[in-house]
């Protein structure tokens, strides 16, 4: 009896490093992108956002572990026609009003479509609110003309609508980035 329960002993401190690293999953960068001049038609000098000529920008292809409270960062994002993205959604290759709840997520959380046209949960200053899956923020690739010459999104990031920012009572003022949590719904 005590070699079994020395056996298990052992084999449970064996095995525990595994379980707590697969738990405690690291998504590291996969590489770098540099940043290329624009066309003068895609960006103006001035535009932040764009890729800056030289630079180099960290790409992933995965995103950090998904729990029920998933820390992440909303950006707002229109998918409007002549909106941010530029084109249709990557989901249904469809426009979508600022006034419907949807988002873009990072590439891993994206994870090849599986989310697409799935509500997920957001939650940020006491408040909550449902929104469709509609689109990737690439974190993959980026300052190329596919990609209209902007900077791949960082792992962790939540494109969200107008519609977003409305239903968690952010004031207009404090549009942009915030710090949130979101789960599947």
């Amino acid at each position: 009896m005590k070699n079994l329960s020395l056996g298990s002993f052992l084999l449970v401190v064996l095995l525990h490093p595994h379980f707590l690293e697969a738990r405690l999953q690291v998504c590291k960068p996969s590489g770098k992108v540099k940043g290329k001049m624009p066309p003068p038609d895609y960006c103006h000098e001035d535009d932040s956002i764009c890729c800056i000529k030289g630079r180099n920008y960290t790409t992933y292809e995965c995103s950090p572990p998904i729990s029920r409270s998933t820390k992440a960062v909303l950006n707002l994002n229109s998918f409007e026609e002549g909106g941010d993205g530029g084109k249709p959604s990557k989901c249904d290759d469809k426009y979508h009003s600022d006034h419907t709840p949807v988002v873009a997520l990072s590439t891993g959380w994206y994870s090849s479509g599986s989310r697409c046209l799935k509500n997920i949960t957001i939650s940020a200053k006491g408040r909550s609110v449902d929104a469709m899956v509609v689109d990737e923020c690439d974190s993959s690739m980026g300052c190329d003309k596919k990609h209209y010459y902007l900077p791949p999104c960082d792992n962790n990031i939540v494109d969200a609508s107008q519609a977003v920012w409305r239903a968690l009572g952010v004031p207009l003022d404090d549009w942009g980035d915030l710090d949130i949590t979101w789960t599947d719904a």
